[in-house]
């Protein structure tokens, strides 16, 4: 058996994606899915001035805005409908994922299985909601809150606004939901690669122009270009990274046959936390940055003084920067992965690590072992975000270039060509067992 899917795996090209009938119709429903998601970014608010929003943005560009641009694929920059894209629905599953860990409730939801995901993929939807209408209300405030963005300004304005950011974050999480479903590979992910990845050739062009104008030299654009090929190669040899504890089970009889005991492995990721690290330690560190530009001349001295130590680049930032992303990376792995209850299915299933007492003190040795992964994890997230951003800061290379958004891409890339892998290894295994059929009828 495993020959022979050994075999399949090494046999798997593109002509079969030609005979899968099934992924094909998934690839274009995905495909259309994300076209549909692309023309909603060009879609502007009613009521606003593109140019005088397009100098306030290019003013802005450096801080969290530029950042959420990107996430948005452009739609902050032309203030689209889209423009809060699907990041309410992020911060919605993340803070129930955070609830798990004090709310009883919650938890035992998260144990029901089945039933106990859609009851709380429906709390995720009712949470999207709340923040979408709170986000809305406060771009709209902001907006209006400019003097010049807003042609007429007004409590119409801020009530269209609201409505019409919300009901595209919940359009984009319906959509996201029915690539998952209907398409291939997961469809909030593809939503924000969709975005940065359509937004890349610009960010190229641009760089270019640099380059053209003698703003950046020559070797600085080849230095980038390596660099990018560089990570997004370190990327992917990471993200594959596992640390494999053996787990070993014992000789069982079923009936009146012995079954001989069995081993296999329990992986752990070297990266369990995924993208939310640098996510939330860039929003975190450029919202002071934002929030004095949008202030600029009537704000405090101390919030002048703070976004002049934490610009790009500049020592107290970095530092910050690395001390946050090795919080979360450590914090977001504790919610993700439970030791106790890993240990607890082990035992309640027979299995056990050799050498250490199942129950508790397997549960020590997991917690032992992913706190050492984790470490390394942290570094990792470190040097992929900390090397392109000093090159965003020290030569305006766009945000396109970062650590957090190759991160994204290859992350996203990864598991959806798994999937269609997954799919096209279906598909010969069916057709072998069709042929077989067919032969033994012949016979």
């Amino acid at each position: 058996m495993v020959s022979a899917a050994e075999q399949l795996a090494a046999n798997l090209n593109f002509g079969a994606l030609a005979k899968a009938d099934e992924l094909k119709k998934r690839i274009w429903f995905t495909l259309g899915a994300l076209l549909v998601y692309r023309l909603g970014t060009y879609i502007p608010l009613p009521g606003i001035d593109p140019t005088a929003w397009q100098q306030i943005f290019n003013q802005q560009a450096g801080g969290i805005l530029g950042m959420f641009n990107m996430f948005s694929g452009g739609g902050i920059n032309r203030m689209a409908i889209f423009a809060l894209n699907i990041m309410p629905y992020i911060s919605a599953s993340i803070i129930i994922q955070l609830m798990t860990t004090v709310s009883p409730r919650l938890e035992a939801l998260k144990k029901e299985g089945e039933s106990g995901r859609k009851v709380m993929n429906q709390y995720t939807r009712y949470l999207t909601v709340v923040l979408a209408l709170f986000q809305s209300y406060g771009i709209a405030v902001g907006l209006q809150g400019t003097g010049s963005v807003v042609s007429e300004p007004g409590l119409f304005f801020l009530i269209s606004t609201t409505i019409t950011l919300t009901g595209g974050t919940m359009f984009l999480m319906w959509l996201g939901e029915q690539i998952t479903a209907r398409g291939i590979g997961n469809g909030i992910s593809l939503i924000i690669m969709a975005g940065i990845v359509a937004e890349l050739p610009s960010a190229i062009v641009g760089t270019l122009e640099l380059g053209r104008q003698g703003a950046l030299s020559t070797g600085l654009i080849l230095l980038i270009l390596v660099m990018a090929v560089a990570v997004i190669a370190f990327i992917v040899f990471v993200e594959r990274a596992q640390r494999r504890l053996l787990i070993q089970y014992p000789k069982r009889q079923v009936g009146n046959r012995m079954f001989e005991g069995q081993s296999s492995h329990l992986p752990l990721k070297l990266n369990t936390s995924g993208v939310i690290p640098p996510i939330f330690a860039s929003s975190l560190l450029l919202l002071p940055t934002t929030v004095a530009n949008f202030n600029a001349g009537s704000g405090p001295e101390w919030l002048t003084t703070m976004t002049t130590l934490l610009g790009h680049g500049r020592p107290l930032f970095l530092v910050l920067y690395i001390s946050l992303i090795v919080f979360f990376a450590f914090f977001y792995t504790a919610i993700v992965f439970n030791p106790t209850e890993t240990a607890e299915n082990l035992k309640k299933h027979g299995g056990f690590v050799p050498g250490i007492r199942p129950g508790e003190r397997t549960a020590e040795y997991i917690d032992y072992v992913l706190s050492r992964i984790t470490v390394v994890g942290a570094i990792y997230l470190s040097i992929v975000c900390i090397i392109p951003e000093i090159l965003i800061s020290y030569a305006a290379v766009p945000f396109y270039f970062g650590g957090t958004s190759l991160l994204i891409v290859v992350s996203v890339t990864m598991d959806t060509v798994a999937q269609v892998q997954g799919y096209l290894l279906a598909h010969q295994y069916e057709g072998l067992i069709k042929r077989s059929k067919l032969r033994g009828r012949n016979r």
